[in-house]
């Protein structure tokens, strides 16, 4: 058994704004009195422009740009902080799914996995195949709930290294390291893993649309929720206020508790 580091998450890409093509929208309906805020995020500028979009609201209304401005719009808010504040209180959280954050979870366990793809709407994943790894050195985070009783901790790693020399013992009696053909040991190495614990390291690449991640965190950081995930997503809340603060603009978190909400969660 190996004992891997807590897991992490990392913020590896996020939407990004192409202005050629937003600002020839803009010229063809008028240039209107609207530019986007060089201060906050491409995500949230882009979750601007959608809404404004939506209601023509660009600017007040002007009869010389009636693509850029509605009759019954005779003030716009100004400020993309402003803006997505009213969205939020408003509950309007379509135009959130505009906008996507990219994760890589590194020393989850495939309990955290399991929990996470159950999230389906708004979001993609990509996962560690193992199919293809071979697992003769089992990698595991213990949990601080395991860790904090000797005892528990003790029969925690009793049973993952005999499910380790399980792996070792069946890499024998088939000779794998003997074997030639790839497609042979894709099979062997797949049934093998049957008998790798669930709490075996591995690592997720996931995308999800602002809306999405608003759920997913007050949901997977409550104090009902399982150690490690609430431990992740509570990483991801951290990375999202500090990277989209005006979409996140409601967010708390629970000090005593470490469960993080929202101020509009009807969004």
């Amino acid at each position: 058994m190996r004992q891997i580091d807590s897991p992490q998450a990392y913020l590896v890409a996020k939407t990004m704004l192409v202005p050629e093509g937003l600002n020839a929208y803009l010229k063809d309906i008028g240039n209107p009195d609207w530019g986007t805020d060089h201060s906050v995020s491409d995500a949230e500028n882009l979750i601007e422009a959608a809404g404004r979009m939506c209601y023509r609201s660009w600017q007040p209304y002007d009869p010389a740009r009636p693509e850029a401005s509605n009759p019954n719009v005779t003030n716009v808010r100004r400020g993309n902080d402003r803006y997505i504040a009213n969205v939020l209180k408003s509950g309007h959280g379509s135009v959130l799914e505009h906008a996507n954050a990219t994760f890589i979870c590194r020393n989850v366990s495939r309990v955290f996995t399991h929990e996470l793809v159950r999230h389906r709407a708004g979001m993609a994943y990509s996962q560690e195949s193992l199919r293809y790894v071979r697992l003769d050195d089992l990698p595991v985070w213990i949990p601080d709930s395991a860790c904090e009783n000797p005892a528990a901790e003790k029969k925690f790693r009793e049973v993952v290294d005999f499910l380790e020399n399980s792996q070792k013992e069946l890499a024998e009696i088939f000779g794998i390291a003997d074997i030639d053909d790839f497609s042979s040991k894709k099979m062997l190495t797949s049934m093998f893993r049957r008998l790798a614990p669930i709490g075996i390291g591995t690592t997720i690449m996931v995308t999800g649309n602002l809306r999405a991640w608003r759920h997913i965190i007050a949901m997977r950081t409550s104090v009902h929720a399982e150690e490690e995930i609430r431990l992740v997503c509570g990483q991801i809340a951290e990375i999202c206020k500090r990277e989209f603060p005006n979409v996140f603009q409601d967010i708390y978190k629970d000090e005593e508790s470490g469960a993080w909400a929202f101020e509009y969660s009807k969004v």
